[in-house]
């Protein structure tokens, strides 16, 4: 009895001696993957239809700005890209009307609805800029109310109560109209270009291109590519704003081969093989406005409009209005929205340097 219960003692010892196995860690569940299949339909595909129907019912804002000397159509081409009498000569503007000695800013908005989607379109016309003796500083009225409309939009953004919705009036894009001489930038394009670049995304176009002949247009676009490079001027679409690689290569083709758009633009209609088309008439034929082989107009439309207008918006807001906010506050003494008041904005801002 002694000697079984000594020898079992003696296996509890050798059994406390040698360690047991230990449990093999479980493995975690792999994660599903992005492209992996899932087990049934969520519905996440539907945000998309989410968002179309927000935007019908709500609509959206675009304000555009159209600067150059008189006599080069910007009238007519706003009207053309829309299709409709948007310019200012809905707003009863006299032809004959003296043109004025500075520089003023004529905003006219609309309501265009197409497909059940609502823009509400602001036209923001410059009559007087470049055509005075004198133009030196003209840019600046254009300057002080593009910074005013980020003034205004800054503070709604501060209001302890704001707007659950806050007017834009924000300029989106600054066509700039090139005057079709064939030889090189005014300094008075350039002085615009370069300060203005840096507050709004201008977009350089060659006005009445049906002057200039095939051989002569294409000079002219790249003499303006190579001065608006030389000068150091950004032009819309910016290449450090370029998101992915599918943006870039598809912008580097628009820098590189479309800027500046050499456009004609016209509101009649005349009968073309059978066809009612948009056109200019002239002693040896018919220009066709959206006929490529004739001018670049479809080019900057589809530009403009149909692939780069909610990027435009984009990178006035988280760009150009984001600058300007960041300084605005910073004069402020970095107090966030709705902790204190902000100063008055300066008489004539100047855009932040890089």
């Amino acid at each position: 009895m002694s000697k079984g219960l000594a020898e079992s003692r003696t296996e509890l010892a050798m059994s406390e001696l040698v360690a047991e196995p230990r449990p093999k860690p479980a493995v975690p569940m792999k994660p599903l993957g992005i492209g992996s299949n899932l087990l049934g339909y969520i519905g996440i595909d539907t945000i998309i239809e989410q968002m179309r129907k927000k935007t019908m019912k709500t609509g959206f804002d675009f304000n555009i700005m159209v600067v150059g000397q008189s006599g080069l159509g910007k009238s007519t081409l706003i009207n053309t890209l829309f299709k409709s009498q948007v310019s200012r000569k809905s707003a009863s503007w006299n032809r004959e009307e003296k043109i004025p000695k500075t520089v003023e800013i004529k905003a006219i908005g609309h309501v265009i609805e197409e497909g059940g989607v609502k823009m509400k379109l602001t036209v923001i016309d410059t009559p007087g800029f470049g055509d005075q003796i004198n133009n030196e500083n003209c840019w600046e009225p254009i300057e002080k109310y593009i910074n005013e409309q980020y003034e205004k939009f800054l503070k709604e953004e501060v209001n302890i109560a704001r707007k659950k919705r806050i007017p834009d009036t924000r300029v989106h894009c600054c066509l700039y109209f090139i005057s079709p001489t064939g030889h090189s930038l005014r300094p008075l394009d350039l002085e615009f270009m370069k300060h203005l670049s840096k507050v709004v995304n201008i977009v350089p176009i060659i006005a009445k291109a049906d002057t200039m002949t095939l051989e002569e247009k294409m000079e002219f676009k790249q003499r303006v590519r190579k001065e608006l490079e030389v000068n150091g001027i950004e032009f819309y679409p910016q290449k450090e704003f370029d998101e992915d690689l599918e943006d870039k290569t598809e912008n580097d083709k628009i820098r590189q081969e479309s800027m500046p758009f050499a456009v004609v633009g016209s509101d009649k209609e005349y009968q073309v093989n059978g066809k009612r088309v948009l056109g200019r008439k002239t002693p040896w034929g018919i220009i066709e406005v959206e006929n490529l082989t004739h001018c670049e107009f479809a080019l900057l439309r589809d530009f403009v409009i149909r692939t780069h207008l909610q990027d435009l918006k984009e990178v006035t807001h988280n760009i150009h209005y984001e600058t300007y906010r960041a300084r605005r506050l910073n004069d402020n003494g970095g107090l966030p929205p709705g902790e204190g008041v902000l100063p008055p904005a300066p008489a004539s801002p100047r855009p932040a340097t890089e």
